[in-house]
Protein backbone atom coordinates (compact mmCIF):
# COMPACT_ATOMS: atom_id res chain seq x y z
CA UNK A 1 0.00 0.00 0.00
CA UNK A 2 1.22 3.47 -0.86
CA UNK A 3 2.23 5.84 1.90
CA UNK A 4 -0.47 8.51 2.21
CA UNK A 5 0.32 12.23 2.34
CA UNK A 6 -2.08 15.07 3.13
CA UNK A 7 -1.02 18.58 2.09
CA UNK A 8 -3.05 21.49 3.46
CA UNK A 9 -3.05 24.81 1.62
CA UNK A 10 -4.85 27.99 2.64
CA UNK A 11 -4.80 30.47 -0.24
CA UNK A 12 -3.37 33.77 1.01
CA UNK A 13 -1.50 35.39 -1.87
CA UNK A 14 -3.66 34.54 -4.88
CA UNK A 15 -1.38 31.92 -6.46
CA UNK A 16 1.76 31.74 -4.33
CA UNK A 17 0.74 29.18 -1.71
CA UNK A 18 -1.32 27.04 -4.05
CA UNK A 19 1.43 27.27 -6.69
CA UNK A 20 4.00 25.74 -4.36
CA UNK A 21 1.74 23.07 -2.88
CA UNK A 22 0.35 22.00 -6.27
CA UNK A 23 3.85 21.52 -7.67
CA UNK A 24 4.88 19.62 -4.53
CA UNK A 25 1.81 17.38 -4.58
CA UNK A 26 2.33 16.45 -8.23
CA UNK A 27 5.99 15.66 -7.73
CA UNK A 28 5.39 13.51 -4.65
CA UNK A 29 2.80 11.49 -6.55
CA UNK A 30 4.68 11.22 -9.86
CA UNK A 31 8.27 10.71 -8.72
CA UNK A 32 7.82 9.02 -5.34
CA UNK A 33 4.69 6.92 -5.96
CA UNK A 34 2.81 8.36 -2.98
CA UNK A 35 -0.92 8.70 -2.39
CA UNK A 36 -1.32 12.46 -2.15
CA UNK A 37 -4.36 14.51 -1.15
CA UNK A 38 -4.17 18.26 -1.59
CA UNK A 39 -6.64 20.14 0.60
CA UNK A 40 -7.39 23.65 -0.66
CA UNK A 41 -9.68 26.21 0.96
CA UNK A 42 -10.22 28.21 -2.26
CA UNK A 43 -10.27 26.20 -5.48
CA UNK A 44 -10.87 29.35 -7.52
CA UNK A 45 -7.16 30.07 -7.18
CA UNK A 46 -6.31 26.50 -8.18
CA UNK A 47 -8.28 26.44 -11.43
CA UNK A 48 -6.06 28.89 -13.39
CA UNK A 49 -3.01 26.76 -12.57
CA UNK A 50 -4.80 23.60 -13.69
CA UNK A 51 -7.40 24.54 -16.34
CA UNK A 52 -8.88 21.03 -16.29
CA UNK A 53 -9.89 21.48 -12.64
CA UNK A 54 -13.45 22.07 -11.45
CA UNK A 55 -13.42 24.97 -8.98
CA UNK A 56 -16.74 23.78 -7.50
CA UNK A 57 -15.91 20.09 -6.98
CA UNK A 58 -15.53 18.83 -3.44
CA UNK A 59 -13.12 16.17 -4.67
CA UNK A 60 -11.39 15.44 -7.97
CA UNK A 61 -8.32 13.75 -9.39
CA UNK A 62 -5.82 15.88 -11.27
CA UNK A 63 -2.47 14.60 -12.57
CA UNK A 64 -2.31 11.77 -10.06
CA UNK A 65 -3.29 13.94 -7.09
CA UNK A 66 -6.58 13.81 -5.18
CA UNK A 67 -7.59 17.46 -4.86
CA UNK A 68 -10.10 18.18 -2.11
CA UNK A 69 -12.04 21.24 -1.00
CA UNK A 70 -11.80 21.88 2.76
CA UNK A 71 -15.15 20.58 4.08
CA UNK A 72 -17.26 22.02 6.86
CA UNK A 73 -17.42 18.61 8.53
CA UNK A 74 -14.35 16.38 8.60
CA UNK A 75 -14.82 12.63 8.34
CA UNK A 76 -11.62 11.38 6.71
CA UNK A 77 -8.80 9.09 7.72
CA UNK A 78 -5.62 10.89 8.73
CA UNK A 79 -2.70 10.36 6.34
CA UNK A 80 0.69 8.91 7.26
CA UNK A 81 2.32 12.28 6.60
CA UNK A 82 0.53 15.59 7.16
CA UNK A 83 1.97 18.78 5.68
CA UNK A 84 0.70 22.06 7.05
CA UNK A 85 1.89 24.46 4.38
CA UNK A 86 2.98 27.93 5.48
CA UNK A 87 1.33 27.83 8.90
CA UNK A 88 -2.18 27.43 7.49
CA UNK A 89 -3.53 25.80 10.72
CA UNK A 90 -5.04 22.34 10.52
CA UNK A 91 -8.79 21.98 11.19
CA UNK A 92 -9.59 21.11 14.81
CA UNK A 93 -11.49 18.00 13.74
CA UNK A 94 -8.47 16.76 11.82
CA UNK A 95 -6.21 17.42 14.84
CA UNK A 96 -8.54 15.37 17.01
CA UNK A 97 -8.37 12.54 14.49
CA UNK A 98 -4.57 12.76 14.56
CA UNK A 99 -4.58 12.28 18.34
CA UNK A 100 -6.81 9.21 17.98
CA UNK A 101 -4.70 7.60 15.28
CA UNK A 102 -3.24 4.27 16.42
CA UNK A 103 0.16 4.90 14.84
CA UNK A 104 1.25 8.54 14.91
CA UNK A 105 1.35 10.56 11.72
CA UNK A 106 4.36 12.68 10.84
CA UNK A 107 3.15 16.28 11.09
CA UNK A 108 5.31 18.72 9.13
CA UNK A 109 4.98 22.47 9.20
CA UNK A 110 6.35 23.48 5.78
CA UNK A 111 7.67 27.00 6.21
CA UNK A 112 8.22 29.82 3.74
CA UNK A 113 11.48 29.94 1.83
CA UNK A 114 14.24 32.05 3.36
CA UNK A 115 18.00 32.49 3.07
CA UNK A 116 18.39 33.83 6.63
CA UNK A 117 21.23 32.42 8.72
CA UNK A 118 19.01 30.87 11.39
CA UNK A 119 17.06 28.66 8.95
CA UNK A 120 19.50 25.73 8.91
CA UNK A 121 19.57 25.70 12.70
CA UNK A 122 15.79 25.42 12.97
CA UNK A 123 15.23 23.03 10.08
CA UNK A 124 13.92 19.67 11.25
CA UNK A 125 13.32 20.72 14.86
CA UNK A 126 10.24 19.47 16.74
CA UNK A 127 7.58 21.45 18.57
CA UNK A 128 5.66 19.51 21.22
CA UNK A 129 2.10 20.71 21.86
CA UNK A 130 0.26 20.49 25.21
CA UNK A 131 -2.14 17.94 23.68
CA UNK A 132 0.75 15.54 22.99
CA UNK A 133 0.96 16.06 19.25
CA UNK A 134 4.39 16.86 17.84
CA UNK A 135 4.96 19.10 14.83
CA UNK A 136 8.23 19.14 12.89
CA UNK A 137 9.46 22.32 11.26
CA UNK A 138 10.72 21.99 7.70
CA UNK A 139 12.46 24.89 5.98
CA UNK A 140 13.16 25.09 2.25
CA UNK A 141 16.45 26.82 1.61
CA UNK A 142 19.50 27.49 -0.51
CA UNK A 143 22.26 25.94 1.57
CA UNK A 144 23.21 22.60 3.11
CA UNK A 145 21.21 21.81 6.22
CA UNK A 146 17.90 23.06 4.76
CA UNK A 147 15.13 21.37 2.80
CA UNK A 148 16.28 22.59 -0.60
CA UNK A 149 14.08 23.92 -3.41
CA UNK A 150 11.22 22.45 -5.40
CA UNK A 151 12.68 20.88 -8.54
CA UNK A 152 11.33 18.03 -10.62
CA UNK A 153 13.88 15.34 -11.42
CA UNK A 154 14.04 16.13 -15.13
CA UNK A 155 13.50 19.89 -14.89
CA UNK A 156 16.99 21.08 -15.76
CA UNK A 157 17.32 18.63 -18.65
CA UNK A 158 14.01 19.83 -20.10
CA UNK A 159 14.97 23.46 -19.64
CA UNK A 160 18.37 23.04 -21.25
CA UNK A 161 16.91 21.15 -24.22
CA UNK A 162 14.33 23.90 -24.74
CA UNK A 163 16.84 26.74 -24.53
CA UNK A 164 19.17 25.00 -26.98
CA UNK A 165 16.39 24.64 -29.55
CA UNK A 166 15.51 27.99 -31.17
CA UNK A 167 12.67 26.40 -33.12
CA UNK A 168 11.06 25.08 -29.94
CA UNK A 169 11.24 28.55 -28.39
CA UNK A 170 9.82 30.16 -31.51
CA UNK A 171 6.96 27.66 -31.74
CA UNK A 172 6.07 28.13 -28.09
CA UNK A 173 6.06 31.91 -28.28
CA UNK A 174 4.06 31.93 -31.50
CA UNK A 175 1.46 29.68 -29.86
CA UNK A 176 1.08 32.47 -27.28
CA UNK A 177 0.76 35.04 -30.06
CA UNK A 178 4.24 36.45 -29.39
CA UNK A 179 6.29 37.43 -32.45
CA UNK A 180 9.29 39.41 -31.16
CA UNK A 181 11.77 41.15 -33.39
CA UNK A 182 14.71 38.73 -33.86
CA UNK A 183 17.10 41.26 -32.31
CA UNK A 184 14.86 42.18 -29.39
CA UNK A 185 15.64 41.26 -25.81
CA UNK A 186 12.75 39.35 -24.22
CA UNK A 187 11.76 40.19 -20.61
CA UNK A 188 8.90 38.80 -18.51
CA UNK A 189 7.16 40.86 -15.82
CA UNK A 190 5.12 39.25 -13.02
CA UNK A 191 4.96 41.47 -9.94
CA UNK A 192 2.90 43.13 -7.26
CA UNK A 193 1.86 46.77 -7.53
CA UNK A 194 5.00 48.90 -7.81
CA UNK A 195 5.48 52.66 -8.10
CA UNK A 196 8.98 52.08 -9.46
CA UNK A 197 7.64 50.45 -12.62
CA UNK A 198 7.26 53.71 -14.56
CA UNK A 199 10.97 54.56 -14.25
CA UNK A 200 11.98 51.08 -15.45
CA UNK A 201 9.62 51.19 -18.42
CA UNK A 202 10.89 54.65 -19.34
CA UNK A 203 14.47 53.39 -19.22
CA UNK A 204 13.56 50.43 -21.42
CA UNK A 205 11.71 52.59 -23.92
CA UNK A 206 14.69 54.97 -24.19
CA UNK A 207 17.25 52.17 -24.40
CA UNK A 208 19.58 51.54 -27.31
CA UNK A 209 18.38 47.94 -27.59
CA UNK A 210 14.87 46.81 -28.53
CA UNK A 211 13.00 45.10 -25.69
CA UNK A 212 9.85 42.97 -25.88
CA UNK A 213 8.14 42.86 -22.47
CA UNK A 214 5.74 39.99 -21.73
CA UNK A 215 3.25 40.70 -18.94
CA UNK A 216 0.98 37.90 -17.72
CA UNK A 217 -2.26 39.09 -16.15
CA UNK A 218 -1.66 40.08 -12.54
CA UNK A 219 -1.49 42.81 -9.93
CA UNK A 220 1.13 44.93 -11.76
CA UNK A 221 -1.31 45.58 -14.62
CA UNK A 222 -2.81 48.78 -13.18
CA UNK A 223 0.63 50.42 -12.93
CA UNK A 224 1.41 49.28 -16.46
CA UNK A 225 -1.83 50.75 -17.83
CA UNK A 226 -1.10 54.03 -16.10
CA UNK A 227 2.33 54.33 -17.72
CA UNK A 228 0.99 53.35 -21.13
CA UNK A 229 -1.93 55.77 -20.68
CA UNK A 230 -4.47 53.22 -21.90
CA UNK A 231 -7.64 51.96 -20.25
CA UNK A 232 -7.11 48.26 -20.88
CA UNK A 233 -4.57 45.79 -22.20
CA UNK A 234 -6.36 42.51 -23.02
CA UNK A 235 -4.21 39.39 -23.52
CA UNK A 236 -2.49 39.52 -26.88
CA UNK A 237 -2.59 43.31 -27.10
CA UNK A 238 0.68 44.98 -28.13
CA UNK A 239 1.70 48.56 -27.31
CA UNK A 240 4.93 50.22 -28.45
CA UNK A 241 6.75 53.09 -26.79
CA UNK A 242 10.18 53.97 -28.18
CA UNK A 243 12.34 50.82 -28.28
CA UNK A 244 9.96 49.03 -25.90
CA UNK A 245 7.20 46.67 -27.01
CA UNK A 246 4.73 45.69 -24.29
CA UNK A 247 2.51 42.64 -24.73
CA UNK A 248 -0.09 41.32 -22.31
CA UNK A 249 -0.35 37.56 -21.90
CA UNK A 250 -3.14 35.44 -20.44
CA UNK A 251 -2.60 33.72 -17.12
CA UNK A 252 -1.13 30.35 -18.11
CA UNK A 253 -0.70 26.98 -16.44
CA UNK A 254 2.51 26.36 -14.53
CA UNK A 255 4.22 24.34 -17.26
CA UNK A 256 3.74 27.15 -19.77
CA UNK A 257 4.85 29.80 -17.29
CA UNK A 258 8.09 27.84 -16.88
CA UNK A 259 8.58 27.99 -20.65
CA UNK A 260 7.96 31.74 -20.63
CA UNK A 261 10.77 32.09 -18.11
CA UNK A 262 13.02 29.83 -20.20
CA UNK A 263 12.26 31.89 -23.31
CA UNK A 264 13.21 35.23 -21.79
CA UNK A 265 16.58 36.92 -21.35
CA UNK A 266 15.54 38.49 -18.03
CA UNK A 267 12.68 37.68 -15.66
CA UNK A 268 10.94 39.85 -13.08
CA UNK A 269 9.10 37.58 -10.66
CA UNK A 270 7.27 37.80 -7.37
CA UNK A 271 6.48 35.83 -4.20
CA UNK A 272 7.95 32.34 -3.84
CA UNK A 273 6.82 30.01 -6.61
CA UNK A 274 7.84 32.15 -9.60
CA UNK A 275 10.97 33.23 -7.69
CA UNK A 276 12.20 29.64 -7.50
CA UNK A 277 11.21 28.87 -11.09
CA UNK A 278 13.13 31.90 -12.32
CA UNK A 279 16.25 30.51 -10.67
CA UNK A 280 15.82 27.22 -12.53
CA UNK A 281 15.43 29.21 -15.76
CA UNK A 282 19.09 30.26 -15.34
CA UNK A 283 18.52 33.80 -16.51
CA UNK A 284 19.20 37.11 -14.72
CA UNK A 285 16.19 38.00 -12.61
CA UNK A 286 14.51 40.61 -10.44
CA UNK A 287 12.54 39.50 -7.37
CA UNK A 288 9.57 41.39 -5.97
CA UNK A 289 9.27 39.95 -2.47
CA UNK A 290 5.92 39.79 -0.68
CA UNK A 291 5.70 42.65 1.82
CA UNK A 292 5.44 41.68 5.48
CA UNK A 293 4.52 43.56 8.62
CA UNK A 294 7.26 45.65 10.24
CA UNK A 295 9.28 45.35 7.01
CA UNK A 296 10.40 41.82 7.86
CA UNK A 297 10.66 41.07 4.15
CA UNK A 298 13.72 43.34 3.84
CA UNK A 299 15.73 41.00 6.04
CA UNK A 300 14.80 38.04 3.82
CA UNK A 301 15.53 39.97 0.63
CA UNK A 302 18.97 41.09 1.77
CA UNK A 303 19.82 37.63 3.11
CA UNK A 304 19.16 36.12 -0.31
CA UNK A 305 21.09 38.83 -2.12
CA UNK A 306 24.10 38.23 0.14
CA UNK A 307 24.15 34.62 -1.07
CA UNK A 308 23.23 35.26 -4.67
CA UNK A 309 25.94 37.78 -5.51
CA UNK A 310 28.79 35.49 -4.41
CA UNK A 311 31.08 35.02 -7.39
CA UNK A 312 30.16 38.28 -9.10
CA UNK A 313 32.59 41.14 -9.53
CA UNK A 314 32.04 43.93 -6.97
CA UNK A 315 30.57 46.20 -9.67
CA UNK A 316 28.16 43.57 -10.99
CA UNK A 317 27.13 42.59 -7.45
CA UNK A 318 26.44 46.22 -6.62
CA UNK A 319 24.46 46.73 -9.81
CA UNK A 320 22.07 43.81 -9.27
CA UNK A 321 21.77 44.62 -5.56
CA UNK A 322 20.87 48.24 -6.27
CA UNK A 323 18.29 47.16 -8.84
CA UNK A 324 16.57 44.76 -6.43
CA UNK A 325 16.55 47.29 -3.60
CA UNK A 326 15.15 50.07 -5.80
CA UNK A 327 12.45 47.78 -7.21
CA UNK A 328 11.30 46.57 -3.82
CA UNK A 329 11.29 50.10 -2.43
CA UNK A 330 9.29 51.38 -5.41
CA UNK A 331 12.06 53.87 -6.22
CA UNK A 332 13.54 55.17 -9.47
CA UNK A 333 15.30 52.33 -11.31
CA UNK A 334 16.91 54.24 -14.17
CA UNK A 335 20.49 54.25 -12.90
CA UNK A 336 20.44 50.75 -11.44
CA UNK A 337 18.99 49.29 -14.65
CA UNK A 338 21.62 51.02 -16.76
CA UNK A 339 24.28 49.62 -14.43
CA UNK A 340 22.85 46.11 -14.79
CA UNK A 341 22.98 46.39 -18.58
CA UNK A 342 26.71 47.15 -18.35
CA UNK A 343 27.25 43.77 -16.67
CA UNK A 344 24.74 41.77 -18.71
CA UNK A 345 27.07 38.99 -19.88
CA UNK A 346 28.50 38.44 -16.43
CA UNK A 347 25.06 38.34 -14.81
CA UNK A 348 23.82 35.88 -17.44
CA UNK A 349 26.73 33.51 -16.84
CA UNK A 350 26.28 33.86 -13.10
CA UNK A 351 22.58 32.90 -13.31
CA UNK A 352 23.53 29.61 -14.98
CA UNK A 353 26.16 28.89 -12.32
CA UNK A 354 23.73 29.67 -9.51
CA UNK A 355 21.18 27.31 -11.02
CA UNK A 356 23.66 24.44 -11.24
CA UNK A 357 24.93 25.16 -7.72
CA UNK A 358 21.41 24.92 -6.29
CA UNK A 359 20.77 21.72 -8.26
CA UNK A 360 23.56 20.02 -6.30
CA UNK A 361 21.22 19.94 -3.29
CA UNK A 362 18.43 17.42 -2.83
CA UNK A 363 15.17 18.90 -4.07
CA UNK A 364 12.39 19.72 -1.61
CA UNK A 365 10.18 16.72 -2.42
CA UNK A 366 13.13 14.35 -2.17
CA UNK A 367 14.18 15.91 1.12
CA UNK A 368 10.68 15.51 2.55
CA UNK A 369 10.49 11.85 1.57
CA UNK A 370 13.92 11.18 3.09
CA UNK A 371 12.86 13.02 6.25
CA UNK A 372 9.86 10.70 6.58
CA UNK A 373 11.93 7.57 5.97
CA UNK A 374 14.39 8.59 8.65
CA UNK A 375 11.52 9.43 11.00
CA UNK A 376 9.95 5.97 10.77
Amino acid sequence: MKVSWDIFCSVVDNYGDIGVTWRLARQLAAEHDLAVRLWVDDLRAFAPLCPEADATASEQWQQGVEVRQWPQVWAVEVADVVIEAFGCKLPEAYLRAMKERVSPALWINLEYLSAEDWVAGCHGLPSLRPDGLKRMFFFPGFEAGTGGLLREGDLLARRQAFQRDPLARQAFLQALGVFPDPQARLISLFAYENTGLASWLSALSAGHRATHLLVPQGRIMADLLHWLDVEALPPGTVERRGTLTVQALPFVRQEDYDRILWSCDFNAVRGEDSFVRAQWAARPMLWHIYQQEEDAHWVKLKAFLALYVNGLSPAAAQAITDLWLAWNAGEDMTKSWNDVEEHWEQLSAHAERWCLQQANQADLAQALVLFYRNWI
